[in-house]
This record gives C-alpha cells, sequence and structure tokens, in this order.
C-alpha cells in the first residue's frame, strides 16, 4: 500500500471581514434591525456607526444607545 503525501490543511483567516461588510451594508442601506442581548433584551432601530467594540443603534421611540459587541447575541432584520 502506497502512502500519499498530502498537504496539511491551510489554517483558516483569523479575521473574513463579513462582519464589516454586514455592517456597512446595514448602515448605507438604512435597513431597520432588531438587536438580540444575551440577557434576551431587544432594541430595534438602525446602526448609525460600529468600531471594533460596540455599535451605535439610533432608535425613534427612545434614546440612541451604543451596544457592545460581546453583550450581543445576534442581529436580525425587520421588514421595511
Amino acid at each position: 500500500m502506497k502512502k500519499s503525501k498530502t498537504k496539511p490543511k491551510a489554517k483558516p483567516p483569523e479575521q473574513t471581514f463579513e462582519e464589516v461588510k454586514y455592517l456597512r451594508y446595514l448602515i448605507d442601506n438604512d435597513v431597520p434591525i432588531c438587536v438580540r442581548l444575551t440577557n434576551n433584551e431587544e432594541y430595534k432601530g438602525t446602526i448609525e456607526f460600529y468600531d471594533a467594540s460596540f455599535i451605535r443603534l439610533t432608535r425613534e421611540d427612545g434614546p440612541n444607545l451604543f451596544i457592545f459587541k460581546h453583550d450581543i447575541k445576534y442581529i436580525y432584520e425587520l421588514e421595511a
């Protein structure tokens, strides 16, 4: 039996930048979203700004919020 020499699999990239692309899409298109936090609180609005640590959520029914990314469970788009 012959042993075939295979290359070791390449390590996946640390950063794919998909998060950046998606957040930019949400901002550029003023997409209404809902943010669910790890404690299951939900906030609705649009993302106005983001950086490596947080997003700024602009809301109509309350003050604007700065939400740390580590507190976000998930984000979903609302129907316009």
